[in-house]
């Protein structure tokens, strides 16, 4: 196995890959052995378990999204970051919807400690750092913002927004005035 070059590191990859194409649901280490062209038995050398790889591919999509939203709100500020991450978790859904549905996975305690979703929520709250909230509201607003990120993420891979009008970026558009508005009205002077 290691002539061929797998790794859990390049497993979690193609896994990764595996999910966007078939969904992350269908993710198996049997689909996983057949697209590396290897036996199922040759995977556990690397990996435990179907749930093993699974979490390996969610802190690996944890890990890529944290990276994106990084960069895209590195320098800005206000609403201009608030945008920035959002379109970060929407546009990631849409191009990788099997990693989406992975960094969504539920991590026992120990592991979603050490994985990248701490990133997600310094992140969020350096966003919002320009609305200058205080505690607790900066905690509520970071959950408010993973709440509206993801739930209009899930509902527009869903189809849930393609039966009518307007268009969902125009209601991407209105939600993300509608937060910078909700959050600009909350802000503390100090």
């Amino acid at each position: 196995m290691a002539r061929l070059g797998l790794t859990p590191q390049r497993l979690a990859a193609e896994g990764a890959e595996l999910a966007d194409e078939v969904g992350f649901d269908q993710v198996t280490a049997s689909a996983l052995a057949q697209r590396c062209g290897v036996k199922v038995a040759s995977l556990y050398a690397h990996i435990r378990s179907t749930q093993d790889l699974k979490v390996r591919i969610a802190l690996f999509a944890l890990n890529e999204l944290a990276d994106r939203a990084t960069e895209a709100v590195a320098g800005r500020a206000g609403k201009d970051a608030l945008v920035a991450l959002g379109n970060v978790y929407r546009d990631y859904a849409r191009e990788h919807p099997g990693r989406y549905a992975a960094s969504q996975l539920r991590l026992d305690p120990a592991t979603a400690a050490g994985s990248a979703g701490p990133r997600h929520s310094q992140l969020a709250r350096a966003v919002l750092r320009g609305y200058r909230l205080g505690e607790p509201e900066q905690t509520h607003a970071v959950r408010l913002l993973g709440s509206v990120f993801h739930g209009f993420a899930s509902l527009d891979l869903g189809g849930a927004f393609s039966h009518s009008v307007p268009d969902s970026e125009e209601s991407w558009s209105w939600t993300l005035n509608a937060l910078d508005t909700l959050l600009s009205s909350r802000s503390t002077s100090g």
